[in-house]
């Protein structure tokens, strides 16, 4: 048996993709046709074990997020005039014709252009926007899509520029609060390099003239200051290439799988990110779900929105298990990661038929534990910082004069 992707048309002219088994592409068609589809697409798996597939899709992809960065308020106002125009009456071509011409950004100017022409040549907004990953999220295309399946393209894109604009908001915050650690943490980086590069040779040299015994730890820093001076270069050069080697590391399944799992051991930092996943899956699970989506194209669409290898794999296993008859909260209970309030309301939402409405409450429940969280976080770093560098900096004076009053100690007597 082989696996075929398709896409299809039902019979009211909605888009329709997913895979299938079969034996062979004549096969495959048959069973679509018999279903009343209009086929549109249909090709052949490759099964086979692909390395470098993924690897190179993500390695194009943060090359185009480096070329083609744009500012996250620029697409949530893109995202909201577009919203507005369609609303309006206007066809999703023209509304991006007057909205670039009216774009300052350049670079998004030009992809608005190209996006327009995608779309003249007779291309869905969805697959246009696929072919800039590097500007538009997985989340955004995958809700495009779905508003597109569903026909509701104007509630999902108002949707969509409401959750942009929460986004932004949180953003912002964190933005603002990691201002003043990072002022510190630059000045506390220069006045170590001066320290060891400077101060430290200085004491060094004076401590030699001296000729007394100097204590163990204050051996030891001047030591390291000496061999810190002396492989300056190698110890930047090794730092450059170790960072180049770990992002390479991270683009591949294991090494991205390993990273995500660490990232959410981390103390504070892990659960927000497991919030934030939280509050992202209900979003795309309530918007997908409420414009008809299936449920399993549903959890593949989430899998690659989530932006955690670690929650992907385990969409992975539950979709299988919603193949194999379990309803989705108990195939999302199986997997062991998913917290008990978000099964509890999906749960409830099955028995309701109120599913996708409970899965946008919870995504409003972990939206403000993303903000509590993130006011707590901001909250502790200004005196965390303090104390880092108070730590830091007391500890090298000390180390640095304690031999200094040992000497004058000694010479009193």
């Amino acid at each position: 048996m082989s696996e075929f992707s398709y896409i299809a048309r039902t019979e009211d002219g909605s888009r329709k993709e997913g895979l299938l088994e079969a034996k062979n592409y004549n096969a495959a068609a048959e069973m679509l046709q018999n279903k009343q589809l209009v086929i549109i697409k249909l090709s052949e798996r490759d099964a086979s074990f692909d390395f470098m597939g993924p690897f190179l899709e993500r390695i194009n992809t943060s090359v185009d997020k480096f070329k083609n960065s744009i500012p996250l308020t620029t697409i949530v106002f893109f995202t909201r005039q577009l919203s507005t125009m369609f609303s309006a009456g206007l066809t999703v071509e023209k509304s991006l014709y007057f909205l670039s011409q009216e774009e300052k950004n350049q670079k998004f100017k030009k992809i608005l252009n190209n996006i327009e022409k995608s779309i003249q040549r007779g291309s869905l907004l969805s697959d246009a926007l696929l072919k800039h990953k590097g500007t538009f999220s997985n989340l955004y295309i995958s809700l495009i899509k779905a508003g597109e399946v569903s026909g509701k393209l104007s509630e999902t894109l108002e949707e969509l520029s409401l959750y942009l604009e929460t986004v932004e908001d949180t953003q912002r915050k964190v933005k603002s609060a990691m201002y003043y650690p990072i002022f510190i943490l630059l000045f506390l980086d220069i006045v170590l390099f001066a320290t060891f590069s400077i101060l430290i040779p200085q004491f060094a040299s004076v401590y030699e003239t001296l000729g007394s015994e100097l204590p163990a730890y204050t051996t030891m820093l001047v030591d390291f200051g000496e061999w810190f001076n002396n492989n300056l270069f190698s110890v930047l050069s090794t730092g450059f290439f170790t960072f180049i080697g770990l992002w390479i590391f991270t683009l591949t399944d294991t090494g991205l799988l390993i990273k995500d799992r660490i990232l959410l051991r981390l103390p504070i930092l892990g659960k927000l990110i497991e919030q934030n996943i939280m509050a992202k899956f209900s979003k795309t699970f309530g918007i997908l779900t409420g414009a008809g989506v299936s449920v399993l194209e549903t959890m593949q669409l989430i899998g690659r929105v989530v932006d955690n290898r670690h929650y992907e794999l385990a969409l992975i296993d539950a979709s299988k298990n919603i193949e194999n008859g379990l309803n989705i909260s108990a195939a999302l209970r199986e997997t062991g990661i998913f917290p008990s309030i978000l099964l509890q309301l999906l749960s409830t939402g099955e028995e309701t038929g109120e599913i996708d409405n409970l899965a946008l409450k919870a995504s409003t429940f972990y939206t403000k534990q993303v903000n509590a969280i993130v006011d707590r976080l901001t909250s502790l770093l200004e005196p965390l910082m303090i104390i880092l560098v108070g730590g830091v900096i007391g500890f090298i004076i000390v180390v640095l004069y304690l031999p200094i009053f040992h000497f004058g100690s000694a010479l009193a007597f």
